[in-house]
């Protein structure tokens, strides 16, 4: 018994000690990301992006630096962290989504130099990947906003005329210019407040003229804030 009641003495300074070690200790909470969307993943055709729009601002208003992690989706929001797979040979690269794009039908994302580089799909140019969303940007449901995306064109003359007839025939339609070598006048088509929305009037666009994707419509960080082409286009 009197082992035993020194014993207990003696474990409870050294329990006392470790309570207060423990509670020294900053304790972090990881910042709850927003809900996963209904397709958190999805496979197609990736390009990437460098110069000219190395030093130039990107859609999200931050300068493009085609050696760091970024890429360009249409519809995910800024900030928005992705790991990218190239379904060649299994690499994959974890980029940031800060601009808009690809504007090519069958594409999906656009990365920069050193995300393609990371994955070997520079000498290609392209590459078949798998895209699956890490943590996705909080966007308040009053900002979501999608368009159709039915053509762009060096041509200005040509990107009004597309403009007309889509205004005719779905009541909204204008021109985005995406400054760049070389510069594209973008026909965006309607203005709804959701995906499911957007992919229905875009199969309807491309019933009507072809082609058609869908992009979001952010609140662009300057008048010309514009998307790149990919580099295997230009």
């Amino acid at each position: 018994m009197v082992l035993r009641a020194r014993l207990a003495v003696l474990a409870f300074p050294l329990a006392c000690v470790a309570l207060s070690s423990c509670a020294k200790k900053r304790h972090i909470t990881a910042t709850p990301a927003a809900p996963m969307p209904g397709h958190s993943s999805e496979t197609g055709l990736a390009s990437w992006y460098g110069h000219p729009y190395h030093g130039r601002a990107a859609a999200n208003g931050e300068i493009y630096d085609m050696e760091k992690m970024t890429a360009a989706h249409r519809t995910l929001p800024f900030g928005t962290f992705v790991r990218v797979t190239n379904l060649g040979n299994g690499k994959s690269v974890d980029v940031r989504i800060i601009d808009r794009g690809p504007f090519v039908a069958g594409r999906i994302i656009d990365l920069s130099h050193a995300a393609a580089e990371a994955i070997d799909m520079i000498g290609p140019g392209v590459a078949q990947v798998r895209v699956d969303i890490l943590s996705i940007q909080a966007v308040a449901p009053a900002e979501n906003w999608y368009a159709v995306q039915a053509g762009a064109f060096q041509d200005k003359g040509r990107a009004e005329r597309l403009r007309e007839s889509m205004e005719r025939q779905y009541g909204s339609a204008r021109l985005v210019l995406r400054r760049g070598y070389p510069a594209l006048w973008r026909v965006l088509v309607g203005k709804v407040h959701t995906e499911d929305a957007a992919n229905a009037l875009a199969e309807r666009v491309r019933q009507e003229v072809g082609t058609g994707f869908v992009v979001r419509l952010d609140e662009p960080a300057s008048p010309l804030a514009g998307s790149p082409v990919p580099s295997s286009q230009q």
